[in-house]
């Protein structure tokens, strides 16, 4: 089968299911197992929902349908992205992201601190710019589900799309995918160190720092 069809058949199978009360979506190996498709393919599969918002990975804790339809559909994100211009979407950025940061140095697991730094470790590695854009989505949603409060992190998934649709296409991102030297790799590090040393002044700072880097970067692509 095509991955459309693949997908298609795996919404299907979603829309019949009979979940956990949670929506808690069974274990990836049996789940694969159960729908006839290989591990790789259940995973872009899972990846596509979760861009449309329509699953939650929790890390340490599985992965779960948003049943009520709590995160914001594509098609709202995709509206409220046309009536957003980049420097709103820095502006709203900087006021919400760094307290999501100081919170997550509060209450961020082990689990959620080691996948940090493995998209972290993914990022540098990223073959082109939808690559390395993907991975840092997943970054910033993971800060959000890290500081334990969940309409922040429903606050974030609605930010995270627009900045993605609005910020993202306006920079000047001329080679193939980022060099080893960009200045996102090193402030990632740093808000990681912060979260994992339970230094909440520390992260608010490494993400408005990050936050910063952005936007002169944005300035300079757009003059």
């Amino acid at each position: 089968m095509s991955p459309v069809a693949d997908f298609d058949r795996f919404t299907r199978w979603l829309t019949k299911a009979k979940l956990p009360q949670d929506g808690r979506l069974p274990p990836e190996r049996k789940l694969a197992d159960q729908l006839g498709f290989s591990r790789s393919q259940l995973r872009k599969i899972l990846a596509k929902l979760e861009a449309e918002g329509r699953i939650w990975r929790h890390v340490g804790r599985g992965t779960f349908i948003n049943q009520q339809s709590v995160a914001p559909a594509k098609s709202d994100i995709g509206g409220i992205a046309a009536r957003t211009n980049p420097p709103q979407a820095m502006q709203a950025r900087m006021i919400i992201e760094p307290e999501i940061a100081r919170l997550a140095a509060l209450h961020a697991t082990p689990s959620q601190i080691d996948e940090m730094k493995r998209l972290a470790g993914k990022m540098r590695n990223a073959k082109s710019w939808a690559e390395y854009e993907d991975l840092d989505w997943r970054f910033h949603n993971l800060l959000a589900e890290s500081s334990g409060n969940t309409l922040l992190q429903e606050i974030q998934y609605l930010l995270n799309g627009v900045r993605r649709a609005v910020v993202w296409g306006h920079l000047n991102n001329v080679p193939i995918g980022p060099r080893r030297d960009y200045h996102s790799f090193a402030e990632h590090d740093d808000l990681i160190d912060s979260i994992a040393t339970r230094n909440r002044p520390g992260a608010a700072a490494a993400m408005q720092r990050h936050l910063n880097s952005t936007l002169s970067t944005l300035m300079d692509s757009e003059s």
